[in-house]
Protein backbone atom coordinates (compact mmCIF):
# COMPACT_ATOMS: atom_id res chain seq x y z
CA UNK A 1 0.00 0.00 0.00
CA UNK A 2 2.97 2.15 0.43
CA UNK A 3 4.06 1.94 -3.46
CA UNK A 4 0.45 2.54 -4.29
CA UNK A 5 0.33 5.26 -2.27
CA UNK A 6 3.15 6.90 -2.83
CA UNK A 7 2.47 6.22 -7.12
CA UNK A 8 -1.03 8.64 -6.24
CA UNK A 9 0.77 11.06 -4.87
CA UNK A 10 3.62 11.72 -7.40
CA UNK A 11 0.94 11.40 -10.35
CA UNK A 12 -1.19 13.69 -9.00
CA UNK A 13 0.74 16.49 -7.35
CA UNK A 14 0.86 18.94 -9.68
CA UNK A 15 -2.54 19.18 -9.67
CA UNK A 16 -2.51 18.95 -5.42
CA UNK A 17 0.03 22.57 -6.22
CA UNK A 18 -2.58 24.09 -8.65
CA UNK A 19 -5.16 23.89 -6.21
CA UNK A 20 -2.69 25.26 -3.29
CA UNK A 21 -2.33 28.39 -5.81
CA UNK A 22 -6.49 28.98 -6.44
CA UNK A 23 -6.88 29.00 -2.98
CA UNK A 24 -3.95 31.02 -1.98
CA UNK A 25 -4.52 33.80 -4.44
CA UNK A 26 -8.29 33.79 -2.78
CA UNK A 27 -8.11 36.35 0.11
CA UNK A 28 -9.08 35.31 3.07
CA UNK A 29 -8.00 38.01 5.95
CA UNK A 30 -9.23 37.86 9.43
CA UNK A 31 -9.34 40.65 10.33
CA UNK A 32 -11.65 41.61 8.41
CA UNK A 33 -13.04 37.73 8.92
CA UNK A 34 -15.19 38.19 5.38
CA UNK A 35 -14.20 34.48 4.98
CA UNK A 36 -17.65 33.04 3.53
CA UNK A 37 -16.10 33.43 -0.29
CA UNK A 38 -12.98 31.71 0.18
CA UNK A 39 -15.22 28.35 1.88
CA UNK A 40 -17.18 28.47 -1.46
CA UNK A 41 -14.40 28.58 -3.73
CA UNK A 42 -12.82 25.93 -1.67
CA UNK A 43 -15.72 23.79 -1.49
CA UNK A 44 -16.25 24.22 -5.30
CA UNK A 45 -12.52 23.00 -6.25
CA UNK A 46 -12.99 20.11 -3.97
CA UNK A 47 -16.55 19.20 -5.80
CA UNK A 48 -14.37 19.06 -8.22
CA UNK A 49 -12.29 16.61 -7.42
CA UNK A 50 -15.51 14.28 -6.43
CA UNK A 51 -16.04 14.89 -2.75
CA UNK A 52 -19.23 16.07 -1.04
CA UNK A 53 -18.97 19.22 0.59
CA UNK A 54 -21.54 20.16 3.67
CA UNK A 55 -21.48 24.09 3.97
CA UNK A 56 -22.01 25.24 7.53
CA UNK A 57 -22.73 28.68 7.93
CA UNK A 58 -21.94 30.05 11.00
CA UNK A 59 -24.73 32.04 12.55
CA UNK A 60 -24.73 35.92 12.91
CA UNK A 61 -24.34 36.22 16.81
CA UNK A 62 -21.26 33.57 16.70
CA UNK A 63 -19.62 35.53 13.64
CA UNK A 64 -20.19 38.97 15.82
CA UNK A 65 -18.78 37.21 18.93
CA UNK A 66 -15.71 36.18 17.36
CA UNK A 67 -15.41 39.44 15.61
CA UNK A 68 -15.63 38.39 11.92
CA UNK A 69 -18.16 39.39 9.42
CA UNK A 70 -18.65 36.11 7.94
CA UNK A 71 -17.80 32.26 8.78
CA UNK A 72 -19.01 29.22 6.54
CA UNK A 73 -16.94 25.78 7.69
CA UNK A 74 -16.69 22.98 5.32
CA UNK A 75 -17.18 19.17 6.18
CA UNK A 76 -16.17 16.18 3.64
CA UNK A 77 -16.68 12.70 4.98
CA UNK A 78 -15.21 9.38 3.63
CA UNK A 79 -16.68 6.13 5.08
CA UNK A 80 -14.79 2.77 4.49
CA UNK A 81 -16.90 0.50 6.28
CA UNK A 82 -17.35 0.64 10.16
CA UNK A 83 -14.45 2.07 12.19
CA UNK A 84 -12.76 4.72 13.92
CA UNK A 85 -13.47 8.27 12.56
CA UNK A 86 -10.19 10.18 12.18
CA UNK A 87 -10.82 14.46 11.20
CA UNK A 88 -8.54 16.32 9.74
CA UNK A 89 -8.30 19.85 10.62
CA UNK A 90 -6.72 23.16 8.81
CA UNK A 91 -8.07 26.37 8.85
CA UNK A 92 -8.15 28.42 5.95
CA UNK A 93 -8.44 32.57 7.66
CA UNK A 94 -5.39 34.23 7.46
CA UNK A 95 -3.57 37.17 9.43
CA UNK A 96 -2.99 40.27 7.15
CA UNK A 97 -0.37 40.21 4.46
CA UNK A 98 1.66 43.53 5.87
CA UNK A 99 4.72 44.58 3.86
CA UNK A 100 7.22 43.48 2.40
CA UNK A 101 6.25 40.96 0.20
CA UNK A 102 8.53 39.85 -3.30
CA UNK A 103 5.47 38.71 -5.36
CA UNK A 104 2.56 40.27 -3.48
CA UNK A 105 0.56 38.23 -0.56
CA UNK A 106 -1.41 36.30 -2.80
CA UNK A 107 0.41 35.74 -5.87
CA UNK A 108 0.55 31.53 -5.60
CA UNK A 109 4.09 31.75 -7.27
CA UNK A 110 6.24 28.64 -7.49
CA UNK A 111 9.91 29.48 -7.06
CA UNK A 112 12.72 27.54 -6.12
CA UNK A 113 10.51 24.56 -4.98
CA UNK A 114 8.58 27.00 -3.09
CA UNK A 115 5.34 28.22 -3.44
CA UNK A 116 4.44 32.00 -2.02
CA UNK A 117 1.58 33.42 -0.11
CA UNK A 118 -0.28 34.47 2.16
CA UNK A 119 -1.41 30.86 3.95
CA UNK A 120 0.27 28.76 1.59
CA UNK A 121 1.90 27.22 5.24
CA UNK A 122 -0.46 28.60 7.53
CA UNK A 123 -2.48 26.36 6.74
CA UNK A 124 -3.96 26.30 3.22
CA UNK A 125 -1.05 23.98 2.17
CA UNK A 126 -2.98 21.51 4.49
CA UNK A 127 -6.31 21.72 2.58
CA UNK A 128 -4.79 19.93 0.11
CA UNK A 129 -2.26 17.41 1.95
CA UNK A 130 -5.55 16.22 3.49
CA UNK A 131 -7.72 16.20 0.63
CA UNK A 132 -4.87 13.98 -1.39
CA UNK A 133 -4.60 11.79 1.12
CA UNK A 134 -8.43 10.87 1.59
CA UNK A 135 -8.04 10.66 -2.60
CA UNK A 136 -5.69 8.14 -2.35
CA UNK A 137 -7.72 6.49 0.29
CA UNK A 138 -10.11 6.30 -1.85
CA UNK A 139 -7.85 5.02 -4.81
CA UNK A 140 -6.04 2.22 -2.59
CA UNK A 141 -9.79 1.11 -1.60
CA UNK A 142 -10.77 0.51 -5.57
CA UNK A 143 -7.51 -1.75 -5.55
CA UNK A 144 -9.04 -3.89 -2.82
CA UNK A 145 -7.46 -2.75 0.19
CA UNK A 146 -8.76 -3.82 3.18
CA UNK A 147 -9.21 -1.20 5.65
CA UNK A 148 -12.41 0.21 7.29
CA UNK A 149 -13.64 3.39 9.20
CA UNK A 150 -14.17 6.93 8.36
CA UNK A 151 -12.46 9.96 7.29
CA UNK A 152 -13.27 13.47 7.69
CA UNK A 153 -12.22 16.73 6.39
CA UNK A 154 -12.82 19.97 8.55
CA UNK A 155 -11.84 22.95 6.66
CA UNK A 156 -13.04 26.01 9.47
CA UNK A 157 -12.73 29.83 9.38
CA UNK A 158 -11.81 31.00 12.65
CA UNK A 159 -8.38 29.97 13.70
CA UNK A 160 -7.10 33.02 13.99
CA UNK A 161 -9.25 34.86 16.44
CA UNK A 162 -9.54 31.70 18.85
CA UNK A 163 -11.33 28.74 17.20
CA UNK A 164 -14.99 28.85 18.62
CA UNK A 165 -16.88 29.77 15.35
CA UNK A 166 -14.50 27.33 13.68
CA UNK A 167 -14.05 24.02 15.12
CA UNK A 168 -16.07 25.06 18.60
CA UNK A 169 -19.05 25.74 16.52
CA UNK A 170 -18.80 22.39 15.09
CA UNK A 171 -18.28 20.60 18.05
CA UNK A 172 -21.01 22.52 20.22
CA UNK A 173 -23.77 21.36 17.64
CA UNK A 174 -21.68 17.87 17.44
CA UNK A 175 -21.86 17.92 13.73
CA UNK A 176 -19.01 15.91 13.87
CA UNK A 177 -17.74 13.20 16.60
CA UNK A 178 -14.59 11.74 15.82
CA UNK A 179 -12.68 9.76 17.39
CA UNK A 180 -9.19 10.79 16.68
CA UNK A 181 -7.94 14.33 14.90
CA UNK A 182 -5.21 15.05 12.87
CA UNK A 183 -4.79 19.21 13.08
CA UNK A 184 -2.44 21.53 10.49
CA UNK A 185 1.49 21.66 11.28
CA UNK A 186 4.15 20.87 9.78
CA UNK A 187 6.48 17.77 8.45
CA UNK A 188 9.28 16.87 10.11
CA UNK A 189 7.88 16.42 13.81
CA UNK A 190 4.30 15.25 15.36
CA UNK A 191 3.30 18.20 17.67
CA UNK A 192 1.76 17.04 21.10
CA UNK A 193 1.40 20.37 22.90
CA UNK A 194 1.16 23.72 22.38
CA UNK A 195 1.29 27.14 24.90
CA UNK A 196 -2.67 28.53 25.75
CA UNK A 197 -2.78 32.43 25.71
CA UNK A 198 -4.90 35.26 27.79
CA UNK A 199 -5.25 38.63 26.06
CA UNK A 200 -6.04 40.71 28.39
CA UNK A 201 -7.54 44.42 27.27
CA UNK A 202 -6.43 46.48 30.43
CA UNK A 203 -7.79 50.53 30.54
CA UNK A 204 -6.44 52.50 33.05
CA UNK A 205 -9.01 55.60 34.35
CA UNK A 206 -7.21 58.85 35.64
CA UNK A 207 -8.82 62.27 35.82
CA UNK A 208 -8.51 64.92 32.68
CA UNK A 209 -6.93 68.51 33.64
CA UNK A 210 -5.40 71.70 31.72
CA UNK A 211 -1.68 70.83 30.67
CA UNK A 212 -0.75 74.29 32.26
CA UNK A 213 -2.60 73.10 35.61
CA UNK A 214 -1.35 69.43 35.53
CA UNK A 215 -1.66 68.74 39.31
CA UNK A 216 -4.99 68.99 38.77
CA UNK A 217 -5.28 65.99 37.19
CA UNK A 218 -4.46 62.11 37.12
CA UNK A 219 -2.34 61.38 34.48
CA UNK A 220 -3.16 57.86 32.95
CA UNK A 221 -0.44 57.98 30.84
CA UNK A 222 1.91 57.94 33.91
CA UNK A 223 -0.26 55.36 35.40
CA UNK A 224 0.08 53.02 32.54
CA UNK A 225 4.10 54.02 31.81
CA UNK A 226 4.05 52.72 36.18
CA UNK A 227 1.64 49.84 34.98
CA UNK A 228 4.19 48.74 32.19
CA UNK A 229 6.93 48.45 33.79
CA UNK A 230 5.52 46.13 36.27
CA UNK A 231 4.26 44.13 33.49
CA UNK A 232 7.81 44.14 31.91
CA UNK A 233 8.80 43.24 35.34
CA UNK A 234 6.54 39.81 35.85
CA UNK A 235 7.47 39.27 32.04
CA UNK A 236 11.17 39.33 32.65
CA UNK A 237 10.56 36.32 35.92
CA UNK A 238 8.37 34.31 33.66
CA UNK A 239 11.94 33.31 32.50
CA UNK A 240 12.27 30.68 35.64
CA UNK A 241 9.43 29.15 34.47
CA UNK A 242 10.26 25.96 31.67
CA UNK A 243 8.12 23.40 30.01
CA UNK A 244 8.77 20.22 30.32
CA UNK A 245 7.63 19.46 26.93
CA UNK A 246 11.05 19.64 24.15
CA UNK A 247 9.82 23.16 22.12
CA UNK A 248 7.60 25.32 24.67
CA UNK A 249 9.93 26.67 26.19
CA UNK A 250 9.16 29.35 28.84
CA UNK A 251 6.21 31.46 29.00
CA UNK A 252 5.74 35.01 27.63
CA UNK A 253 4.07 38.02 27.82
CA UNK A 254 4.15 41.30 25.51
CA UNK A 255 2.30 44.54 25.04
CA UNK A 256 0.64 44.48 21.69
CA UNK A 257 -1.43 47.93 21.66
CA UNK A 258 -1.44 50.81 23.26
CA UNK A 259 -3.82 54.33 23.06
CA UNK A 260 -4.91 56.72 24.82
CA UNK A 261 -5.17 60.76 26.15
CA UNK A 262 -7.15 62.82 24.56
CA UNK A 263 -5.18 65.59 23.22
CA UNK A 264 -1.80 67.25 23.26
CA UNK A 265 -2.60 69.75 25.50
CA UNK A 266 -4.59 67.68 27.93
CA UNK A 267 -3.72 65.47 30.81
CA UNK A 268 -4.73 62.33 29.65
CA UNK A 269 -7.79 61.00 31.55
CA UNK A 270 -7.74 57.31 29.74
CA UNK A 271 -5.01 54.85 28.56
CA UNK A 272 -5.52 51.34 27.47
CA UNK A 273 -3.13 48.52 26.97
CA UNK A 274 -3.70 44.89 25.06
CA UNK A 275 -1.30 41.96 26.58
CA UNK A 276 -0.74 38.99 25.26
CA UNK A 277 0.63 36.51 27.68
CA UNK A 278 1.31 32.71 26.34
CA UNK A 279 0.64 29.93 28.61
CA UNK A 280 2.66 26.74 29.11
CA UNK A 281 0.72 23.28 29.25
CA UNK A 282 1.80 23.42 32.93
CA UNK A 283 -0.14 26.28 33.77
CA UNK A 284 -3.66 26.48 34.92
CA UNK A 285 -4.98 29.01 33.02
CA UNK A 286 -7.22 30.67 35.76
CA UNK A 287 -4.40 30.97 37.42
CA UNK A 288 -2.79 32.85 35.36
CA UNK A 289 -5.19 35.10 34.79
CA UNK A 290 -5.40 35.81 38.36
CA UNK A 291 -2.25 36.04 38.92
CA UNK A 292 -2.36 38.98 35.66
CA UNK A 293 -4.90 41.11 37.12
CA UNK A 294 -2.79 40.98 40.84
CA UNK A 295 0.00 42.30 38.97
CA UNK A 296 -2.45 45.36 37.85
CA UNK A 297 -3.68 45.77 41.35
CA UNK A 298 -0.43 46.05 42.87
CA UNK A 299 1.29 48.27 40.33
CA UNK A 300 -1.47 50.79 40.44
CA UNK A 301 -2.92 50.84 43.99
CA UNK A 302 -0.39 53.86 45.44
CA UNK A 303 -1.36 56.42 42.16
CA UNK A 304 -3.60 58.50 43.81
CA UNK A 305 -7.09 59.46 41.08
CA UNK A 306 -6.11 56.19 39.42
CA UNK A 307 -8.05 52.84 39.02
CA UNK A 308 -8.12 50.47 36.37
CA UNK A 309 -10.51 47.73 34.31
CA UNK A 310 -9.58 44.88 33.04
CA UNK A 311 -11.19 43.02 29.87
CA UNK A 312 -10.67 39.23 28.61
CA UNK A 313 -10.73 39.26 25.47
CA UNK A 314 -9.03 35.80 25.02
CA UNK A 315 -8.55 32.41 27.00
CA UNK A 316 -7.16 30.25 24.63
CA UNK A 317 -6.23 26.89 27.00
CA UNK A 318 -2.97 24.96 26.14
CA UNK A 319 -2.86 21.75 24.02
CA UNK A 320 -1.84 18.78 26.56
CA UNK A 321 -0.61 15.27 25.48
CA UNK A 322 -1.98 12.44 26.89
CA UNK A 323 -1.93 8.52 27.08
CA UNK A 324 -4.33 8.13 24.14
CA UNK A 325 -2.27 11.57 21.70
CA UNK A 326 1.29 10.45 22.70
CA UNK A 327 -0.13 7.04 21.07
CA UNK A 328 -1.38 8.82 17.68
CA UNK A 329 1.81 10.63 17.72
CA UNK A 330 3.85 7.23 17.63
CA UNK A 331 1.93 6.11 15.18
CA UNK A 332 2.78 9.40 12.73
CA UNK A 333 6.50 9.50 13.94
CA UNK A 334 6.79 6.21 12.52
CA UNK A 335 5.12 6.47 8.99
CA UNK A 336 7.11 9.98 8.87
CA UNK A 337 10.62 8.36 9.85
CA UNK A 338 9.52 5.28 7.58
CA UNK A 339 9.05 8.07 4.43
CA UNK A 340 11.66 10.99 5.35
CA UNK A 341 14.29 8.04 6.33
CA UNK A 342 15.41 10.01 9.52
CA UNK A 343 13.68 9.64 12.76
CA UNK A 344 10.35 11.60 13.77
CA UNK A 345 9.97 12.90 17.23
CA UNK A 346 7.40 14.69 19.22
CA UNK A 347 7.77 18.43 20.27
CA UNK A 348 5.41 21.43 21.73
CA UNK A 349 4.89 25.00 19.79
CA UNK A 350 5.09 27.93 21.49
CA UNK A 351 2.17 29.19 19.42
CA UNK A 352 -1.96 28.08 19.59
CA UNK A 353 -4.32 26.37 18.15
CA UNK A 354 -7.89 25.04 17.14
CA UNK A 355 -6.06 21.64 17.59
CA UNK A 356 -6.85 22.71 21.74
CA UNK A 357 -10.76 22.36 21.03
CA UNK A 358 -11.17 18.82 19.76
CA UNK A 359 -8.72 17.79 23.18
CA UNK A 360 -10.90 19.68 25.42
CA UNK A 361 -14.11 18.03 23.60
CA UNK A 362 -11.79 14.95 24.83
CA UNK A 363 -10.16 13.41 21.49
CA UNK A 364 -7.32 12.33 20.62
CA UNK A 365 -5.88 15.05 18.97
CA UNK A 366 -2.05 15.95 17.61
CA UNK A 367 -0.65 18.22 14.69
CA UNK A 368 1.33 17.55 11.47
CA UNK A 369 0.87 18.60 8.06
CA UNK A 370 3.04 20.09 5.54
CA UNK A 371 6.15 22.54 6.15
CA UNK A 372 9.53 22.80 6.81
CA UNK A 373 12.03 21.38 9.39
CA UNK A 374 12.33 24.73 11.11
CA UNK A 375 9.06 26.27 11.03
CA UNK A 376 10.54 29.91 10.99
CA UNK A 377 11.42 28.85 7.43
CA UNK A 378 8.04 29.10 6.39
CA UNK A 379 7.49 33.13 7.53
CA UNK A 380 4.46 32.48 8.90
CA UNK A 381 2.80 35.58 10.28
CA UNK A 382 5.32 37.51 8.09
CA UNK A 383 5.99 38.55 4.56
CA UNK A 384 6.93 35.78 1.95
CA UNK A 385 5.17 33.46 3.72
CA UNK A 386 6.00 29.69 1.44
CA UNK A 387 6.04 26.13 1.77
CA UNK A 388 8.37 23.35 0.74
CA UNK A 389 6.51 21.82 -2.14
CA UNK A 390 9.01 18.55 -1.12
CA UNK A 391 7.84 18.11 2.09
CA UNK A 392 4.39 19.33 0.52
CA UNK A 393 4.50 15.70 -1.48
CA UNK A 394 5.96 14.04 2.00
CA UNK A 395 3.23 15.21 4.22
CA UNK A 396 0.98 13.73 1.82
CA UNK A 397 1.88 10.38 2.24
CA UNK A 398 2.59 10.30 5.36
CA UNK A 399 -0.78 11.61 6.51
CA UNK A 400 -2.48 8.53 3.91
CA UNK A 401 -0.03 6.41 5.39
CA UNK A 402 -1.44 6.90 8.92
CA UNK A 403 -4.93 6.78 8.17
CA UNK A 404 -4.52 3.36 6.62
CA UNK A 405 -3.00 2.05 9.65
CA UNK A 406 -5.68 3.90 11.95
CA UNK A 407 -8.18 1.87 10.31
CA UNK A 408 -6.50 -1.45 9.80
CA UNK A 409 -6.72 -2.35 13.34
CA UNK A 410 -3.91 -0.72 14.39
CA UNK A 411 -5.32 2.31 16.15
CA UNK A 412 -4.08 3.24 19.14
Amino acid sequence: MKDAIRAFVDEHFEEQVALLAKLVQCPSDNPPGDCAAHAELAAGLLEQLGFVVERHVVDEAAVRAAGMRSVTNLIVRDTFGPGPTIALNAHGDVVPPGAGWSDGPYSGIVRDGWLYGRGAAVSKSDFTTYAYAMLALRALKRQGADFSGSVELHLTYDEETGGLAGPGWLLERKLSTPDYVISAAFTHHVVVAHNGCLHLEITVHGRSAHAAFPTTGADAIEAASVLLNALYAYRDRLSGRASRVPGIGSPTLIVGLIEGGINTNVVADQATLRIDRRIIPEEDPVAVEAELKDVVQQALAALPGVSADVRRILLAHPLRPTAASERLAGLLCAQAGDILGKPVTTIGMPLYTDARLYSEAGIPTVMFGAGPADPLEANGHRANERVPLHELRMATRIVAGALVELMSGDAP
